[in-house]
C-alpha cells in the first residue's frame, strides 16, 4: 500500500456532514479513509448484553456506512482495544496523519494520549478538533481567566460571544471527492461478533418540529405531552450537529438554547474540575453519612417507592432508556434527600439506564439534586413528590401510564414517609456539613 493517506476516526459523531475533524482530513489533499473502533474497553463494562446504546450506535454506524459506499469509499469498522487497531492498521496503510475531534471524559482523554504518542513513534500526526460542543474548556470563562462554576454568569457570557462564526457549518460536501477510494465494501460486523444481542427498539427521531422548540420553554415541564425535543441520544453520539441545532433555535427559544448551554457548561466543568468524576465538586459535602439502604435503593430502580410520580419515571427509564427531564430532577432528590443515598449509587444507575447518558451532564444533574455541585440547589431544598406531582402532572397521565396500579389498593405503600425524610435530610446534611 504506496498511496499515503489519512484517517478520520469518528467517535462522538457519527455523521459526514458539518463534521469539523472530517472537515479538515478532506481539506488535507491527503486521500481519507474513515474508521470506527467499537472499543472492547467500553463495551466489556456493560452489563447489559442487549444494552440499547450499542444497538443504537451499530445501526448509525450501518447506515453510515450505506452513505460511505455511495460516495465510493468504505467506513472501516473495527472491534477491539484501539491501541491494538491502531498498530494493526499501520500495517495496512500508509498513514501521514489522524485526524478526530475531541473527547472530554477521562478514559477518552487517556486512551487519546495514548494513541497520539503511539502514533507519533511512526511519524504518523494526531490531529483533534471541536465538534461536539459550541464552546469548550476555556473559551468562555470570567474575565480573569477562571472558570465559571455557576451556570448563570456562564450563560450570558457564553450568549454575549455567540455569533456566526461559532454556528458556522462545515461544509464537508464539498470535499467528498477526496475519500480514499474503495470499490467494494466490508460486510459490517455484528452485534453477535461482539456479544451482544439487537434489542428491538424504536429509537427516537433524529428530526424534531418547530413547535416543539417554539414551545418549549411553556410545554418542557409536563411528561405527560412530547414537550421536549428527545434529542438527546443524537447529540450524545453526535448523529445531529449542535451547532445545526443552535442555529435553529437561537431565536426562537431562548429556553432550549440553554439546554445547549448546559450540555456545554457540564463539558467545560468536567475539563476543569476532572475530581467531580469520583467525589463531590464541593469536597465537604463528601462528608455526608449517607444511609445507603440497599433495599431501598432496590425499590428505586424498580419503581417501586410508593410515590407513583418517582416510580413512573423510573419504570419510564427501565423500559425506555428515556426519562423527562423535570421526572429526573424529581426521581434525583427523592434518591439523595428521602432515602439518604449516595449520589453516585443513582449516577451509576442512569449510566447504565439513559439512552442519552453523558458523563458530565450526568454528573452535573445528579450533583446538582444532592447540593454538592456547582450551581445546585442549597440542601434544605428538598423536592415534594406530592407538590411536584400537583404542577406537573395534575390529572395523572403520567403517572397513569407508567403505574397503572396506582387507582388500586395493590399500589406500593411509601417506603418513607415525607416529613420525616425531610427532617431526617436537614440534620444529616447540616451535620456532615458543619465545619470539623
Amino acid at each position: 500500500m504506496n498511496t499515503e493517506i489519512a484517517i478520520f476516526w469518528h467517535r462522538r459523531d457519527i455523521r459526514n456532514t458539518d463534521n469539523a475533524g472530517l472537515y479538515h482530513a478532506l481539506k488535507s489533499g491527503l486521500p481519507v479513509l474513515p474508521l470506527f473502533i467499537f472499543d472492547k474497553n467500553i463495551l466489556d463494562k456493560l452489563e447489559d448484553k442487549e444494552d440499547k446504546r450499542v444497538t443504537f450506535i451499530h445501526e448509525q454506524i450501518a447506515e453510515l456506512k450505506v452513505e460511505y459506499h455511495q460516495l465510493g469509499t468504505d467506513i472501516q469498522v473495527e472491534y477491539g482495544d484501539p491501541m491494538s487497531i491502531w498498530q494493526n492498521i499501520d500495517k495496512q496503510y500508509k498513514i501521514k496523519k489522524v485526524f478526530t475531534n475531541h473527547d472530554y471524559e477521562p478514559y477518552a482523554n487517556e486512551r487519546d494520549g495514548q494513541v497520539q504518542k503511539l502514533l507519533a513513534t511512526k511519524g504518523i500526526d494526531f490531529l483533534t478538533f471541536k465538534d461536539q460542543c459550541i464552546f469548550e474548556k476555556d473559551e468562555v470563562t470570567k474575565d480573569d481567566g477562571k472558570p465559571y462554576t455557576v451556570f448563570t454568569p456562564y450563560s450570558k457570557k457564553w450568549k454575549a460571544k455567540l455569533n456566526d462564526y461559532y454556528l458556522k457549518a462545515y461544509p464537508t460536501e464539498k470535499y467528498f471527492q477526496n475519500f480514499y477510494k474503495i470499490p467494494n465494501p466490508q460486510t459490517l460486523i455484528s452485534l453477535e461478533q461482539m456479544g451482544f444481542t439487537k434489542c428491538d427498539f424504536e429509537f427516537p427521531s433524529k428530526q424534531t418540529t418547530l413547535a416543539i422548540i417554539k414551545n418549549y420553554a411553556d410545554d418542557r415541564n409536563f411528561p405527560a405531552i412530547i414537550g421536549t425535543s428527545r434529542l438527546g441520544v443524537h447529540f450524545r453520539f453526535g448523529t445531529i450537529s449542535i451547532r445545526e441545532k443552535a442555529r435553529k433555535c437561537k431565536d426562537i427559544s431562548e429556553t432550549f438554547l440553554n439546554e445547549l448551554i448546559w450540555r456545554d457548561f457540564y463539558m467545560m466543568i468536567l475539563h476543569h474540575f476532572p475530581h467531580v468524576v469520583k467525589g463531590a465538586f464541593r469536597p465537604e459535602y463528601d462528608r455526608i453519612k449517607w444511609v445507603n439502604n440497599e433495599q431501598d435503593f432496590k425499590n428505586w430502580c424498580n419503581g417501586k417507592t410508593g410515590y407513583p410520580i418517582v416510580d413512573a419515571g423510573m419504570r419510564e427509564l427501565n423500559a425506555t432508556g428515556f426519562m423527562h427531564n423535570r421526572v429526573r430532577m424529581i426521581v434525583a432528590s427523592f434518591l439523595t434527600k428521602h432515602l439518604l443515598i449516595d449520589w453516585r449509587w443513582g449516577e451509576t444507575y442512569f449510566a447504565q439506564k439513559l439512552l442519552d447518558f453523558d458523563l458530565s451532564a450526568n454528573n452535573g444533574g445528579w450533583q446538582w439534586a444532592a447540593g454538592s455541585g456547582t450551581d445546585a440547589a442549597p440542601y434544605f431544598r428538598v423536592f415534594n413528590p406530592t407538590l411536584q406531582t400537583e404542577k406537573f402532572d395534575k390529572k395523572g397521565e403520567y403517572i397513569k401510564k407508567w403505574v397503572p396500579e396506582v387507582l388500586f389498593s395493590t399500589y406500593t405503600k411509601p417506603i418513607v414517609n415525607h416529613e420525616f425524610a425531610r427532617k431526617r435530610c436537614l440534620e444529616v446534611y447540616k451535620a456532615g456539613l458543619v465545619k470539623e
